[in-house]
Protein backbone atom coordinates (compact mmCIF):
# COMPACT_ATOMS: atom_id res chain seq x y z
CA UNK A 1 0.00 0.00 0.00
CA UNK A 2 2.61 2.77 0.64
CA UNK A 3 4.11 1.78 -2.47
CA UNK A 4 0.74 2.77 -4.49
CA UNK A 5 1.14 6.11 -1.88
CA UNK A 6 4.76 6.88 -3.49
CA UNK A 7 4.11 5.67 -7.06
CA UNK A 8 1.19 8.16 -7.26
CA UNK A 9 2.65 11.14 -5.46
CA UNK A 10 5.28 10.99 -8.12
CA UNK A 11 3.38 10.65 -10.85
CA UNK A 12 0.94 14.02 -9.55
CA UNK A 13 4.17 15.49 -9.20
CA UNK A 14 5.54 14.90 -13.06
CA UNK A 15 2.38 15.40 -13.74
CA UNK A 16 2.53 19.40 -12.76
CA UNK A 17 5.50 19.52 -13.54
CA UNK A 18 5.10 18.85 -17.41
CA UNK A 19 1.48 21.12 -16.85
CA UNK A 20 4.26 24.00 -15.03
CA UNK A 21 6.61 23.98 -18.40
CA UNK A 22 4.30 24.93 -21.14
CA UNK A 23 2.43 28.58 -20.96
CA UNK A 24 1.19 29.83 -23.77
CA UNK A 25 2.56 33.37 -25.03
CA UNK A 26 1.13 36.39 -26.38
CA UNK A 27 3.73 38.27 -28.82
CA UNK A 28 2.74 41.97 -29.88
CA UNK A 29 4.11 42.93 -32.68
CA UNK A 30 4.78 47.11 -33.37
CA UNK A 31 2.04 47.19 -36.03
CA UNK A 32 -0.45 45.70 -33.41
CA UNK A 33 -0.75 42.01 -34.69
CA UNK A 34 -0.62 39.55 -31.97
CA UNK A 35 0.88 36.28 -32.58
CA UNK A 36 -0.04 33.08 -30.07
CA UNK A 37 2.89 30.46 -29.05
CA UNK A 38 2.32 27.00 -27.33
CA UNK A 39 5.74 28.09 -25.43
CA UNK A 40 7.53 31.15 -23.97
CA UNK A 41 9.93 32.39 -27.04
CA UNK A 42 13.40 31.30 -27.44
CA UNK A 43 15.87 34.36 -28.27
CA UNK A 44 18.86 33.64 -30.37
CA UNK A 45 21.63 36.53 -30.04
CA UNK A 46 23.39 35.08 -32.62
CA UNK A 47 20.81 36.05 -35.00
CA UNK A 48 18.41 38.77 -33.05
CA UNK A 49 15.28 36.59 -34.16
CA UNK A 50 12.50 35.26 -31.44
CA UNK A 51 12.34 31.58 -32.28
CA UNK A 52 8.62 29.57 -31.09
CA UNK A 53 5.83 27.23 -32.35
CA UNK A 54 2.32 28.72 -32.87
CA UNK A 55 -0.62 27.02 -31.70
CA UNK A 56 -1.07 25.12 -35.46
CA UNK A 57 2.74 23.89 -34.63
CA UNK A 58 3.94 25.69 -37.57
CA UNK A 59 8.18 26.84 -36.11
CA UNK A 60 8.19 31.02 -37.15
CA UNK A 61 11.16 33.58 -36.49
CA UNK A 62 10.50 37.49 -35.90
CA UNK A 63 13.11 39.98 -36.03
CA UNK A 64 13.22 41.31 -32.29
CA UNK A 65 12.94 44.68 -33.86
CA UNK A 66 9.47 43.88 -34.83
CA UNK A 67 8.46 42.53 -31.33
CA UNK A 68 6.66 45.06 -28.89
CA UNK A 69 5.78 42.51 -25.84
CA UNK A 70 6.12 38.94 -24.78
CA UNK A 71 3.22 38.03 -22.16
CA UNK A 72 2.19 34.77 -20.48
CA UNK A 73 -0.78 33.64 -20.83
Amino acid sequence: MNQRTIAAFLLALGLGTLAGCASPTVITLNDGREIQAVDTPQYDDESGFYEFEQLDGKQTRINKDQVRTVKDL
